[in-house]
């Protein structure tokens, strides 16, 4: 049985283990199985993959995305750009790591990018904000971080939520929140930017799909912008995931 799986801490509620179900009996695929792992230290990655020779691939969450990238073998390009890590196949004996979450949210975006989304707001600078700007970069879009405090290095990119005018949001008509303000149960929370400086040509894009429309989305419909959650990223995410551990070899990763 071909065993796959998902490892991080702590794994309350898993997007993909239900996801993956629900494909094998689809699919009727039916010599392969997918677990959770909630692994409580990075020490026991190693452990996962000696006492199961039949795993094959693994997701990897919070907290672990940067913490696996020394036990891969081969990181491809995108792992090593943004240090983060969030998909390893075996193959011969070797582990090779990827990151979906930029295949995901690139392929996600895109269909949904008009013209005149030429400049860009990260809301968060944690893990998927560094994929994020990856991907603004590959699409050659112009971005600013945006977080809670100014970047100590005085960053041209990043900016406090302070600082944050509405000149600068109406001039930058794409934004995407990657922090989890309003995710469930949260649901009545929301990054604390001036929704008003919102209009119909903005597009806002938010990581979280629990609750299907958040907080920050509701915002900016109520100003005519366009929205779209992290859904649509997940499925894509997975199936990228399926497309890696199921190729003839480890395949080459989306790059620059």
């Amino acid at each position: 049985m071909r065993q796959f799986g998902l490892i991080g801490y702590p794994l309350s509620h898993s997007f993909s283990k239900g996801y993956f179900a629900d494909k094998f009996q689809q699919q009727e695929i039916n010599d392969a199985q997918y677990e959770n792992y909630p692994i409580a230290s990075i020490n026991e990655f190693k452990k996962l993959w000696e006492n199961d020779q039949d795993l094959l691939g693994l997701n990897v969450t919070i907290p672990y995305k940067k913490e696996v990238i020394p036990f891969v073998q081969y990181p491809s390009l995108v792992v090593k750009e943004i240090n983060a890590c969030n998909c390893i196949r075996k193959f011969n004996g070797a582990l090779y790591g990827y990151n979906t979450d930029v295949i995901g949210f690139q392929k996600s975006l895109q269909p949904n990018l008009k013209p005149h989304h030429t400049h860009a707001l990260i809301l968060g600078t944690g893990g998927a904000a560094a994929a994020v700007e990856w991907v603004m970069k590959n699409l050659n879009i112009e971005y600013k971080f945006v977080s809670r405090t100014q970047s100590e290095n005085f960053d041209a990119t990043y900016i406090a939520y302070n600082e944050l005018t509405p000149e600068l949001i109406a001039s930058h008509t794409l934004i995407i929140n990657t922090s989890p303000l309003g995710m469930y149960p949260n649901v009545n929370e929301a990054p604390a930017i001036q929704y008003d400086a919102i209009t119909s040509k903005h597009h806002l894009f938010d990581l979280i799909y629990n609750p299907t429309e958040t907080l920050f989305l509701k915002n900016g419909a109520a100003q005519g912008a366009t929205t779209q959650n992290g859904l649509e990223m997940l499925h894509i995410q997975a199936e990228e995931s399926w497309r890696i551990w199921t190729a003839s070899k480890p395949p080459e990763q989306l790059s620059k």
